[in-house]
C-alpha cells in the first residue's frame, strides 16, 4: 500500500512539474495574447458604438438586424481560418512573406477573396428567408440585402485581407506566436470594419435604381466568383471544398443570432448600453475559442498533441490561457461598454451592473468555448480534415449564438434589459 501511495506521489509530481513547464513556456504567449486580445477589444467597440448610434437605420431597414451577426461572423470564419493556416504553415516551416504564385499566402488570399464573394451572396438569400420569417410587418427586400451584404462585404474584406497579411507578415519577421496574435486581432478588425461597411452600403439602397445596378453587378461578381472556384488548382479546391460546408451551415447560427437580436430589438433600442457591449463580447468569446481552436490545431499537426477523448497536458494548459484572459477580456468589456454608454443617450444600468453581466456571461460561454474548441479540433483530425479549415470557423460562429443567447439572457434576468 505505502508503495502504491509513493508511485502515486511521484505521477502526480511528474505531471505537476511537466504542468509548470508548460506554463513557463507559455509566457510569451499569454503577453502577446493579452495585448492582442486587449487591442482587439478595443477595436471592437467600434463596431458597438455603430450598432448603439444607428437605431435609426435599424427601424428604416427592418430585417437589417438578421443579417448583421452574419455578416460580421463571416469576416471572423473565412479569414480567422486565413490567419490559423497561415500559423499552422509558419509552425512547421512552409510560411514565406510573399504573394508568389503557387505559395501558401498567395493560395490564402485566393481563397479569402473567393470566399467573400460567394459567401455575402448566400447571407443575403439566407437572411431574406429568416427576416421574412421573424419580423412582423414588411422587411428590406431581397436585392437590396444583396447590395448591403456583398458590397460591404466586400470593403471590409478587402480591409480584413490587408490586416491579415500584415498581422501574419510582421509575426513571421517578429517571432510571434501567430496562433495567438492572428485571430483576436482579424476577428475584432473585420467586427470594427464590417458594420461601417454595412451602414455605408445601406446608404444606397434608398434609391431604387442605384440598388438596381450595384445589386446587379454584385450579382455579377459573384457568379465570376462561383465559375473562378472550378478553375482554381488543386490546393486551393481543396481547401474551398473543405470549408465549403462550414461557409454553408455555420452563418446559419450567426442569423439564428440575429434573429434573436431582431426579437429583442425593442428593448435592446431602448439601452444602447447592451447594443455597445454586444458586438465586443461576441468578438471577443469568438476571438478567445479562436485562440483555442488554432493553437490546438497546429500542435495536432506538429504531433505535440494526439486526437484522443482525453485532454493532454498541453491542450489543458490552452484552456488555462483561454480561461485566465477570458476574465480579464469580459470584466474590461463591461467597463469600458459601461464608459461609452454615457456617449449615447439612455438609461444608465450602472457599471456594476454591467461588469457583472459581462463576467457572468462569459461564464456561460467560456465551457462551451473549451469543449467544443477542443472536440472539433480533435474530430476533424481524426477523420483526416484541416482542423485549420474547421475549427475556428465553427467555434466562432457557434459563440456568436451562445454569446448573443448568455448576453440576451442574462440582461433579462439581472433587469438591465425591460
Amino acid at each position: 500500500m505505502a508503495e502504491r501511495l509513493s508511485g502515486a506521489s511521484a505521477r502526480l509530481a511528474r505531471r505537476a512539474n511537466t504542468l509548470v513547464g508548460y506554463w513557463r513556456s507559455e509566457r510569451r504567449t499569454l503577453r502577446q495574447g493579452t495585448v492582442a486580445l486587449g487591442l482587439s477589444t478595443l477595436a471592437g467597440f467600434v463596431a458597438g458604438l455603430v450598432l448603439g448610434s444607428i437605431t435609426g437605420t435599424l427601424q428604416e431597414l427592418p430585417g437589417l438586424l438578421v443579417l448583421i451577426p452574419a455578416s460580421v461572423g463571416m469576416r471572423g470564419t473565412i479569414f480567422g481560418a486565413m490567419g490559423a493556416r497561415l500559423g499552422t504553415g509558419v509552425a512547421i516551416g512552409l510560411f514565406e512573406p510573399t504573394l508568389q504564385r503557387g505559395g501558401l499566402l498567395n493560395r490564402n488570399v485566393i481563397v479569402a477573396i473567393l470566399s467573400s464573394l460567394l459567401s455575402s451572396f448566400y447571407l443575403a438569400a439566407i437572411a431574406t428567408l429568416v427576416a421574412s420569417a421573424f419580423t412582423q410587418g414588411p422587411v428590406i427586400s431581397f436585392w437590396a440585402l444583396v447590395t448591403i451584404s456583398v458590397l460591404g462585404g466586400i470593403l471590409a474584406s478587402g480591409i480584413a485581407l490587408v490586416v491579415t497579411v500584415g498581422i501574419a507578415v510582421l509575426s513571421f519577421r517578429k517571432g510571434w506566436d501567430l496562433d495567438a496574435v492572428s485571430t483576436p486581432m482579424v476577428t475584432a478588425i473585420g467586427d470594427m470594419v464590417t458594420l461601417p461597411c454595412l451602414f455605408l452600403a445601406s446608404l444606397l439602397v434608398h434609391e431604387p435604381v442605384v440598388n438596381g445596378v450595384i445589386a446587379a453587378l454584385c450579382t455579377a461578381a459573384t457568379a465570376v466568383a462561383l465559375v473562378a472556384a472550378f478553375r482554381v488548382d488543386a490546393t486551393i479546391k481543396r481547401i474551398l471544398l473543405e470549408m465549403l460546408a462550414v461557409v454553408a451551415l455555420t452563418p446559419l447560427l450567426d442569423i439564428a443570432a440575429g434573429a434573436l437580436l431582431q426579437a429583442h430589438s425593442e428593448e435592446l433600442q431602448l439601452v444602447p448600453a447592451v447594443l455597445i457591449l454586444i458586438p465586443p463580447f461576441v468578438s471577443q468569446a469568438g476571438a478567445l475559442g479562436g485562440i483555442l481552436s488554432s493553437r490546438l490545431s497546429s500542435k495536432l499537426q506538429l504531433g505535440v498533441i494526439t486526437p484522443r477523448g482525453r485532454p493532454e497536458i498541453p491542450a489543458v494548459v490552452d484552456g488555462a490561457i483561454v480561461v485566465v484572459l477570458g476574465a480579464a477580456v469580459f470584466a474590461a468589456i463591461g467597463a469600458v461598454s459601461w464608459a461609452l454608454s454615457k456617449l449615447i443617450e439612455g438609461p444608465d444600468p450602472g457599471a456594476a451592473s454591467l461588469i457583472g453581466a459581462s463576467l457572468l456571461s462569459g461564464a456561460l460561454v467560456l465551457p462551451i468555448t473549451l469543449i467544443v474548441g477542443y472536440y472539433v479540433a480533435v474530430l476533424t483530425a481524426r477523420f483526416g480534415i484541416d482542423p485549420d479549415n474547421q475549427g475556428v470557423p465553427f467555434i466562432t460562429s457557434l459563440l456568436d449564438l451562445a454569446g448573443v443567447a448568455a448576453v440576451l439572457l442574462v440582461m433579462r434576468t439581472s433587469g438591465v434589459l425591460p
